[in-house]
């Protein structure tokens, strides 16, 4: 019988793969999880100049900065342009970036493909700072150049990011430029474990572009949709505040203010710590609930979920 072999006998024989995942293991364990033991503070009343030992001394004080935050006068304001902002985000990104990748995929010419692929996923390696700079120089009224196209058929400079009405769709639209080519590639790589039979079959029995993408294209890929869908749903009130705190202004707060920059103002600003802690810690849990819940509606309909 052969002898069962121990943990240190693969971890010696696979040490350079293991070397290879050890910084990321690191940045894991030092930025996301050893950060975890300060959700305590959530239930706690504690004060930053307390400093980690205050973490284990302070008063403990339950639900109290949940309750309050959930009679919030601004708490149904917060869910309401956390979830608006989100979802458009999500109905208008994702199946573009689906058509995009299937675009992309059909093409011939593999110089003008990759041409293509490569410009339209620059736009997620440019950083937020740089994309509000930007939309800010877009729509500036000073010379910007919506308001130039604006002036040009009649109309009158105005200050878009000043107009809460405006707010979301300048969001929503930098928001698909920027992730739609990056979202692709994943698509395009699922595309690539297509059996290419099934496209020449097809193509025999006279089936066009759109039919190979419809009946063979979109089924064989609806495995890493459903998956990136999942994951989407689940980070709905995980909404970035970078790009929304570098737009927004208090005369837009009534469609532009997100828990995020709540969480900023509140945490950062007036230093309110566990009020701060207590509220994401309330958008975790919900994100939670979303992916689980996301999770189970996908598997009831036949595909395949995360777990």
């Amino acid at each position: 019988m052969k002898k069962k072999k121990n943990l240190f006998y693969y971890l010696k024989k696979d040490r350079f793969i293991y070397l290879l995942m050890l910084p990321g293991l690191i940045w894991y364990l030092v930025f996301r999880y050893f950060p975890m033991l300060g959700i305590v503070i959530a239930f706690e009343d504690y004060k930053p100049f307390w400093g980690i030992e205050g973490i284990f001394t302070s008063n403990w004080v339950g639900f109290k900065h949940f309750i309050k935050f959930f009679q919030s006068p601004y708490f149904f304001r917060l869910m309401k342009n956390t979830l608006l902002l989100s979802i458009y985000t999500l109905v208008w990104s994702f199946p573009i970036a689906i058509i995009l990748a299937l675009f992309i995929n059909e093409l011939k010419c593999k110089i003008f493909q990759k041409t293509v692929q490569t410009v339209s996923y620059l736009p997620h390696f440019l950083s937020t700072v740089i994309v509000c700079g930007m939309i800010r120089t877009l729509v500036s009224v000073d010379g910007g150049l919506v308001n130039a196209i604006v002036k040009f058929f009649g109309g009158e400079a105005m200050p878009f990011l000043g107009m809460p009405e405006y707010f979301r769709t300048i969001y929503t639209v930098s928001e698909v430029w920027q992730s739609v080519g990056w979202d692709s590639i994943v698509f395009i790589a699922a595309m690539a474990a297509i059996d290419q039979e099934l496209y020449e079959a097809a193509m025999v029995d006279g089936a066009g572009v759109l039919k190979r993408m419809w009946h063979i294209t979109i089924p064989g890929i609806m495995p890493v949709i459903t998956i990136m869908l999942i994951l989407k749903v689940g980070n709905i009130l995980n909404l970035g505040y970078e790009k929304v705190l570098l737009l927004y202004s208090p005369q837009v707060y009534s469609t532009a203010d997100v828990i995020s920059t709540y969480v900023y103002r509140e945490g950062v600003v007036n230093q309110n710590y566990s009020f701060a802690t207590a509220v994401n810690l309330f958008t975790s849990v919900i994100s939670l609930i979303l992916v689980l819940g996301t999770n189970k509606i996908t598997k009831k309909l036949g595909q395949e979920g995360i777990w």
